[in-house]
């Protein structure tokens, strides 16, 4: 029989269709004049602020199909002027804390609008998005300890949460509400308790990591699991090399990142598949042993696996902060933490983990994404879109311009160094500002949410 007769699929057909078109934009840059060039390539930030701030002014009655999802639009927006370094008027922000403060339910968390039910997806939005505004009175609008009740409502037997009241249960669950907590500073044991189980059960053969046990590996889930389970300090039972292996193959022929094996490109991959690098890159002595384990023919089980303790931080529990196994102080101490003889606060490890430097080069091909989300991505009359021929929106917008920082940063070893021009893709003024790649925030707006909640 003759496979080259047979009948291309609908997935073929997009594919190459995609291709195509990506490859048409790569073909007319490579054709250009030097100037022109770095026309294509250059940010437009002026305009993408203008299509940010008419959105969260007014939007458009076709958004009436995201009533539910208000805090992610407040969230998407906000961010995404922080990343271009700049602010909204006064106006605008007391606007979003009173918007925020009507969606808060009495009982805890946030719902997707005033009177609707508490969500987790949206507690993880508004809380960011309060962060991102920043000051007093966004950080002391959120009543954390209406939140918390919340999240302890939400967390189930098998270690998972819920989204939401009788809702689903899966990874994105475990890394909205362990991360709202870490970062409002009210993590602890109860949280905690057996969340790693649960992600390490999501962990396919694929080395991806799927939304609850038996799905597909895929990219959103990949980086919610993964950073889970750094911010309870479990990383090391993960495999990590066969997840390095599988987010490395996610990086296309179009130089973009798909969200799971066999699918189409998405720019919003640059920040979910593109971040989970970001966070390889300081894990790298875990993640450097496990290969060398691969390398020599050893066994690359884990060391909790290897020497029959327990990671499960209930384990010898001490007061709020708790008392870390052995194996688990390892790991922090790998993390840059606290002594590894010492207590650990469950609440320090986002602020320890970006102190980490960044010893690995980068994971990925830094500059190819960079020239996707520049040249195919973009939109230049403001906004970013998912690939060619989408429309923009506010979620790529945000993500688009996510993953442009994080490869911005990837060279930088630390906090300290600003990237070199090399590192950035067209003109030096595209540099957006760093964010912290566990939360989603710039990292500027979560050391002041640090500050802020470390003294309550």
């Amino acid at each position: 029989m003759d496979c080259s007769a047979a009948t291309p699929t609908v997935t073929q057909r997009d594919q190459w269709m995609v291709e195509h078109q990506v490859f048409q934009i790569y073909d007319l840059f490579a054709s250009l004049p030097r100037n022109a060039k770095s026309a294509m390539l250059e940010l437009q930030r002026d305009n993408h602020m203008e299509y940010l701030t008419k959105g969260l002014k007014r939007l458009d009655p076709s958004f009436s199909v995201l009533d539910a999802n208000r805090p992610w639009i407040c969230y998407w927006i906000l961010h995404a002027i922080a990343l271009l370094g700049e602010y909204v008027e006064p106006e605008l922000e007391d606007n979003v804390i009173e918007f925020l403060s009507r969606c808060q339910d009495p009982n805890g968390g946030y719902a997707g609008g005033p009177g609707q039910m508490p969500h987790l997806a949206t507690t993880y939005a508004a809380v960011n998005a309060l962060i991102t505004v920043g000051g007093e009175r966004s950080l002391s609008s959120i009543n954390r300890e209406k939140l918390y009740t919340f999240l302890q409502r939400m967390k189930q037997p098998s270690g998972a949460f819920r989204m939401h009241d009788a809702g689903e249960i899966d990874v994105r669950a475990c890394y909205t509400a362990i991360s709202v907590a870490s970062v409002l500073n009210i993590l602890d044991n109860e949280l905690v308790r057996n969340v790693g189980d649960y992600i390490v059960s999501c962990q396919t053969y694929e080395g991806g990591i799927a939304g609850e046990p038996g799905a597909e590996a895929h990219g959103g889930y990949t980086f919610c699991g993964f950073a889970t389970m750094i911010l309870i300090n479990e990383v090391n039972r993960l495999d990590l090399a066969g997840l390095l292996n599988w987010v490395a193959f996610r990086q296309s022929r179009e130089c973009g990142f798909q969200g799971r094996t066999n699918k189409l490109v998405d720019s919003c991959y640059s920040f979910w598949q593109g971040g989970v690098f970001a966070l390889l890159q300081r894990v790298h002595s875990i993640l450097d042993e496990e290969l060398g384990n691969l390398h020599s023919g050893g066994d690359c089980t884990n060391d909790s696996q290897q020497t029959g303790m327990t990671s499960d931080i209930s384990k010898g529990e001490e007061g709020s902060g708790g008392t870390l196994s052995q194996v688990d102080e390892t790991c922090h101490s790998r993390l840059g933490g606290l002594n590894a003889h010492s207590p650990l606060n469950l609440n320090s490890i986002g602020y320890s983990f970006i102190k980490q430097p960044a010893e690995e080069e980068p994971l990925f091909h830094s500059l190819a994404l960079q020239q996707y989300i520049l040249l195919c991505a973009q939109v230049m009359e403001g906004g970013l879109r998912d690939k060619p021929g989408k429309p923009r929106d506010y979620y790529h917008t945000c993500y688009s311009l996510s993953g442009l920082s994080v490869c911005q940063y990837s060279e930088s070893p630390d906090e300290d160094s600003p990237p070199l021009p090399s590192a950035v893709m067209g003109p030096y003024s595209n540099l957006l500002e760093r964010i912290h790649p566990l939360f989603n925030v710039v990292v500027e707006r979560y050391y002041e949410a640090h500050e802020f909640f470390a003294t309550l």
